[in-house]
């Protein structure tokens, strides 16, 4: 267990296809390893687990307002039960022609909302991942 100042979220041991196989429904696991393997194929990174549910691709530090430094995931996905989040740690702005093709989604500060893959262009995501890598 994390100490009172060590984050929960940190890079752990269990296998990413272990944790893809506990997500429900099962079409819900279905888009998630489809992401998981778009994310993969647009970093070259191997993907590894960060904490119970986030899939993270590289490493990278994090500063909060009151100086604390904290390692993070370069690029996260966490599929949650009624959308995908993706976390984009430096944000939309060099983003906006590839959000205009993606499709349905939503954003938050630093995360990609996606309800359903099947209604997103997955080359548009596919370009999105790579722009947030090499910027990463």
């Amino acid at each position: 267990m994390a100490k009172a100042s060590e984050p929960r979220t940190r890079p752990t041991d269990v296998p990413v296809p272990e944790y893809l196989a506990s997500v429900e429904p099962a079409d819900r696991r279905a888009e998630a390893e489809r992401i998981v393997a778009l994310m993969t194929a647009a970093t070259g990174a191997r993907p590894i687990m960060w904490g119970d549910s986030i899939i993270g691709w590289g490493e990278t530090s994090v500063r909060y307002a009151d100086g604390r430094e904290v390692s993070w995931p370069a690029l996260g996905f966490s599929p949650r039960r009624t959308q995908h989040t993706l976390y984009f740690l430096h944000g939309f702005d060099a983003l906006g022609e590839e959000l205009s093709r993606l499709g349905p989604h939503r954003l938050g500060r630093g995360c990609l909302y996606i309800k359903r893959f099947d209604r997103v262009d997955p080359d548009a995501l596919a370009e999105l991942v790579r722009a947030a890598w090499t910027s990463a």
